[in-house]
């Protein structure tokens, strides 16, 4: 059985379709990774406290405002961990970002939900407020969630 060469209408059309296919492969590559606006439309309601609420609209915009919901003496804790809160938001702040509020329990003041924590990737996390006298947080637990 002989196999007869493609013509060179076939070969142009191959040519054209090869083209398109790598075309729109890279461009599927080109799109930024781990970008997103500095505001969110995420559905906040689940979060019942209200000071909780506002604080986490201002992680999710990336706002400076978040540091003004906590004492001046904030004690934080990341997966047991003690960490320097404003060290650790000055990296994390404006770059990571809850992407769904799972659950809400203690009030409105323990948060889960899946996040996206910049080079470390996305997973689920807890952030637990504990809230003083004044109505400042006092205290920040976050770390992996099981749930």
């Amino acid at each position: 059985m002989k196999v007869k060469p493609p013509t060179v209408i076939e070969m142009k059309y191959t040519s054209i379709l090869m083209a398109l296919v790598l075309s729109l492969y890279s461009a599927s590559y080109a799109q930024p990774k781990n970008q997103f606006p500095k505001s969110t439309t995420m559905d906040l309601s689940k979060i019942t406290n209200q000071t909780v609420k506002q604080a986490i609209e201002a992680l999710q915009s990336g706002d400076k405002a978040w540091y003004d919901f906590f004492s001046d003496k904030v004690v934080m804790t990341d997966d047991g961990n003690k960490m320097d809160f404003k060290s650790f938001f000055a990296k994390a702040l404006g770059k990571e970002k809850f992407l769904t509020i799972d659950k809400v329990e203690n009030d409105g003041k323990d948060i889960y939900g899946n996040f996206q924590a910049g080079q470390w990737g996305t997973f689920k996390v807890f952030f637990k407020f504990h809230q003083n006298a004044e109505g400042k947080f006092d205290r920040l637990d976050i770390g992996q969630a099981t749930y």
